[in-house]
């Protein structure tokens, strides 16, 4: 017990030095998964740090997959592929915060809760990552009208697709780490993908989005083309982190509600 004390924070400790050597992770996001690692381990071992690893590694492949044809997306979107710590917090955060309830206070609710977290995180990486991908523009969810691929608060069939896996994914992940039973498991790919439903519509109706007075570009960067953009919608204080964070938070949260309704 007391070499796994030394070595599990050696390897998270490696695997987040091996994340930011591999562009994976920026600094701050590295100091940020360390930490969220060891809340992790703390709260549910060595299976929940699995479950985290699976949710981590296909995230970061994904980002890195294909990453010519989104080179153009970097103009839209606020941040690159290297994950900084408002990122990994906006992903991670609510298993680090369940990993911490369930060492102060025990409780198989916080598995629930975790497990959905990851699914929730996992089902909108894999939608964003792949759905921009698609050979068809998506449709907003706000005007029911075609935008261009990577846009928030959008949809297509393909990215719909992707979410559904990467949520049945954490949660067939969750079923086998944790022996849950099939009710719970169905519960935990439901909510994931609920989750990923909040996250479009949150980025649709409340998301700030901009506008380059200089090229013209609708984007989420408050800087463009070095000068300052123009907001068009949404509220200055929602970005992408603050969505993510808000519809990872709130799925856990739905499926903690219907474990305690239900037991």
């Amino acid at each position: 017990m007391e070499a796994e004390q030394l070595i599990i924070p050696f390897f998270i400790a490696i695997v987040a030095l091996a994340s930011y050597y591999y562009n994976f992770l920026s600094f701050s996001g590295t100091v940020s998964a360390f930490v969220t690692g060891l809340l992790v381990w703390s709260g549910f071992g060595i299976n929940g740090l699995i479950l985290m690893g699976i949710f981590f590694l296909t995230s970061s492949l994904l980002s890195k997959y294909k990453q010519k044809r989104k080179e153009n997306l970097g103009e839209m979107h606020e941040k690159g592929s290297a994950r900084d710590w408002a990122q990994v917090a906006a992903n991670g955060g609510t298993a680090a915060i369940a990993g911490l309830l369930n060492i102060l206070f025990p409780n198989p609710v916080w598995i629930l809760a975790f497990s959905i977290s990851l699914a929730s995180a996992n089902s909108d990486t894999w939608a964003s990552e792949l759905g921009v991908l698609s050979k068809s523009d998506p449709v907003s969810v706000k005007g029911f009208k075609k935008v261009p691929r990577g846009t928030s608060g959008a949809i297509s069939g393909f990215g719909t697709i992707a979410a559904a896996t990467g949520s049945v994914l954490i949660a067939i992940a969750a079923y086998l780490l944790f022996n849950l039973d099939l009710d719970w498991t169905v519960a935990i790919f439901a909510l994931g993908l609920a989750g990923s439903i909040v996250d479009t519509l949150l980025g649709a109706f409340l998301q700030a989005g901009y506008k380059c007075l200089e090229c013209g570009l609708d984007t989420e960067k408050t800087i463009h083309c070095s000068k300052k953009t123009i907001r068009l919608t949404g509220h200055e204080w929602v970005n992408n982190d603050a969505v993510n964070f808000f519809s990872v938070f709130a799925a856990a949260n739905m499926g903690m509600i219907i474990y305690i309704v239900l037991l």
